[in-house]
């Protein structure tokens, strides 16, 4: 959705301009007729920050979606008309969002429009893969065996995605906290005894000094540490939203020991998925490699994808691009390959799908099972440290007043 600035003449002939919102041009242009009763004259998409349509607050969860997509298959397998369907769901959605473009989905729908080109409007909530499928589904008049589908389908990514999220959300999170209770240490409690050190003016260890002197670094250069964070949050934050530096981070995070494995074994398994559910729906095999493309969220992989669409659209294999490139394993190119052969490309993927799938939840439960221990380790050292530094001279001092 955009903003749009229009011109038009009222009946009475005076000239009046305004801004409406709408998906494309021609959708503005038809509103502000209709809305404003004029003659439009001219209508051009207003550009800036201002004009931006923030869709930050207007997703609908993963959650959200498989119960809309699974109550939706209920309702018209038990033989309720589309627009009844859709016009329940709106009435009982949690998601605010989900709502009102359910309302409008329904609205579309008794003014004629079909379901996929009112869901078309709304890309934030409705992706391509939903539309496109929804229009095979529409053509071949199963539209409740599509909504099953797209529902396993949205299950299934749901789940791999929090496998990946809690394998590394969890590490990170004990990492942070271990972080700050030794930066609040060497901050607050070690600078406090270094008064108390220097008043009996003995020789302090090796260990104390250095610990008094990570104190003191702290305390002069907290501000550096916390502007240098900000900063690269806010670089990583520009490279996600810049298609020439999207693929740079997720070769990054791709190469990362350990973690990058899982995020290209989550990666291969929501292609496989998609491009099963598109080839199972009907959907022509240019506009599913497209589809998947655009959707796989993740650049380099992306790039493959493409290089295997123009391998599609000069007549030679889909799995070509595939075989000669790192991301992707033996098993699948070959897979891929077996499926073209057969015929049987939807269901080959499938089984990759599932295989990847099943690769990120061990790879996630072992990758929780050793970083747990492993950072508890290393903070009951620094933490050990820490205190030594502290108790040793402390002790050194007792002795000698004793």
């Amino acid at each position: 959705m955009a903003f749009y600035l229009y011109k038009g003449r009222r009946r009475d002939g005076a000239l009046v301009e305004g801004k409406v919102k709408a998906a494309t041009k021609e959708e503005a242009k038809e509103k502000a007729a209709q809305k404003k009763q004029l003659s439009i004259q001219s209508v051009s998409k207003l550009e800036g920050v201002l004009y931006q349509d923030i869709d930050f607050f207007k997703r609908v969860t993963s959650k959200d979606m498989v119960m809309f997509l699974r109550q939706m298959t209920t309702l018209l397998q038990s033989g309720i008309s589309l627009v009844d369907s859709v016009r329940l769901l709106a009435n009982q959605s949690a998601s605010n969002v989900l709502r009102s473009t359910l309302t409008d989905v329904e609205q579309d729908l008794r003014q004629g429009t079909s379901l996929s080109q009112a869901c078309e409007k709304h890309r934030t909530v409705f992706s391509a893969m939903i539309v496109n499928m929804i229009r095979a589904g529409e053509a071949a008049g199963n539209l409740d065996e599509i909504f099953e589908r797209l529902a396993a389908y949205f299950e299934k990514q749901h789940r791999t995605k929090q496998k990946v999220i809690s394998a590394v959300a969890y590490p990170a999170t004990l990492a942070a906290v271990s972080l700050a209770v030794v930066s609040f240490l060497l901050a607050v409690v070690v600078p406090s005894f270094a008064g108390v050190f220097a008043g009996f003016g003995a020789e302090l260890p090796l260990i104390t000094r250095v610990v008094l002197g990570a104190g003191e670094w702290m305390q002069s250069w907290f501000w550096l540490i916390v502007l240098l964070f900000a900063a690269a949050l806010i670089a990583w934050k520009w490279m996600s939203r810049r298609p020439e530096t999207k693929y740079y981070r997720d070769y990054l995070l791709l190469k990362t020991p350990v973690i990058g494995k899982i995020l290209q074994k989550s990666a291969l398994a929501r292609m496989a998925r998609t491009w099963s559910s598109l080839f199972a729906s009907s959907v022509p095999v240019l506009q599913a490699t497209s589809i998947v493309e655009r959707i796989v969220g993740n650049e380099v992989l992306a790039g493959v994808i493409r290089s295997s669409r123009n391998s599609l659209e000069r007549g030679r294999s889909i799995a070509e691009p595939m075989a000669a490139h790192w991301i992707f394993p033996p098993l699948v190119s070959q897979m891929v390959t077996v499926g073209e052969k057969t015929g049987a490309l939807d269901q080959m993927l499938e089984k990759v799908a599932e295989f990847y799938e099943e690769e990120v939840d061990q790879a996630a439960e072992r990758l929780k099972s050793l970083l747990e221990p492993l950072l508890i380790v290393i903070l009951s050292v620094v933490v050990g440290v820490i205190v030594a530094s502290i108790a040793i001279p402390m002790f050194e001092i007792f002795d000698t007043i004793g």
